[in-house]
């Protein structure tokens, strides 16, 4: 599995929407509001089998409010 955390920037006044959204799609594993340029920040575990880009966009990326994401990749645990 490949740990990922993907900022939302929703349209304003659609972030609960968007949170609502993004936890009927059952893909992640933890899912917060937060403060300052991005509204929510969501951990999602990725299959290794599969192309992150594709799987995000495939599943996420089209819910409606969505006005911007930011995807960070990691790499090891410690």
């Amino acid at each position: 599995m490949i740990c990922v955390f993907v900022q939302f920037r929703c349209t304003p006044g659609k972030t609960y929407e968007v949170a609502n959204a993004i936890y009927d799609r059952e893909i992640v594993s933890e899912l917060f509001s937060t403060s300052g340029e991005y509204d929510l920040i969501a951990k999602i575990y990725i299959p290794a089998d599969q192309d992150v880009g594709h799987y995000l966009s495939e599943r996420l990326f089209d819910i409606p409010g969505i006005m911007r994401t930011l995807t960070t990749m990691t790499f090891r645990a410690f």
